[in-house]
């Protein structure tokens, strides 16, 4: 069954779209790096509230697109992307829970792998491992910016869940997964958008802020938290482009 000719889930005019997205998953969150870091920002679609803009980084046109939680959410944003607008990149940006004691809050994590017992992918397309690799690329692209920034990173193993760790036992979870992973940070939807970008030979990419760890009570201000994400959004945009 193939989709129908025009998206479900987005009005953006097919012109409206660029090829570089900055994926968020809060809305809120593509209203406000639209505002703050690109030039003649505009809203181009706003379904469900789900915000998108368009306008320049640079001299590079890019659009930033909210996708919500959740791996349903996020690979069907990822999908209308791809297929109706002919998006050539995208990475993701949010936040994640540390699986690590190597990974402090609030450092940044970008994923050279990304693993999930769901079966989400099998769903899409009957893919049946559990494991899918982000574009080499842009991770390449991502670790070339962060060393020109002096921007610490932890590169390595994402997971991605069905459900919110800090609700359920994620410990079980993580003692399911293969003990070679060294997983860093769990959070719910770099599986989905990696699975889904590669079914189009497309190029994605995942970044995350730690902003919670049961390795310690360490707990970050709401100044800390922005200042840090700032440096993710500002390392995502620079590689994208």
């Amino acid at each position: 069954m193939k989709p129908q000719n025009t998206p479900i889930h987005m009005n953006a005019k097919k012109e409206d779209i660029a090829e570089l997205v900055l994926f968020p998953g809060d809305p809120l969150r593509a209203k406000y790096i639209a505002e703050k870091f690109l030039k003649n920002a505009k809203e181009v679609t706003n379904i469900r509230n789900m915000l998108g803009y368009t306008g320049y980084y640079g001299e590079k046109r890019v659009t930033v697109m909210g996708h919500g939680m959740g791996m349903p959410s996020c690979g069907l944003y990822a999908f209308e992307l791809f297929y109706f607008y002919n998006v050539q990149k995208i990475i993701r940006i949010g936040t994640c829970g540390v699986e690590s004691k190597s990974v402090n809050i609030p450092e940044i994590i970008v994923a050279d792998q990304v693993y999930s017992e769901s079966n989400y992918a099998y769903s899409y397309n009957g893919y049946k491992g559990n494991i899918v690799k982000p574009s080499a690329c842009l991770v390449d692209s991502i670790i070339k910016v962060a060393k020109e920034k002096n921007t610490n990173i932890h590169v390595g193993t994402l997971m991605t869940t069905d459900v919110f760790g800090p609700y359920v036992d994620d410990d079980a979870i993580l003692a399911r997964a293969p003990k070679n992973l060294n997983i860093l940070g769990e959070e719910m939807e770099a599986f989905g958008l990696i699975h889904v970008a590669n079914s189009f030979n497309r190029e994605a990419a995942v970044l995350v802020t730690a902003t919670d760890s049961k390795f310690t009570d360490k707990i970050v201000s709401a100044e800390e938290r922005q200042t840090s994400l700032d440096d993710m959004i500002g390392l995502a945009l620079d590689a994208l482009i």
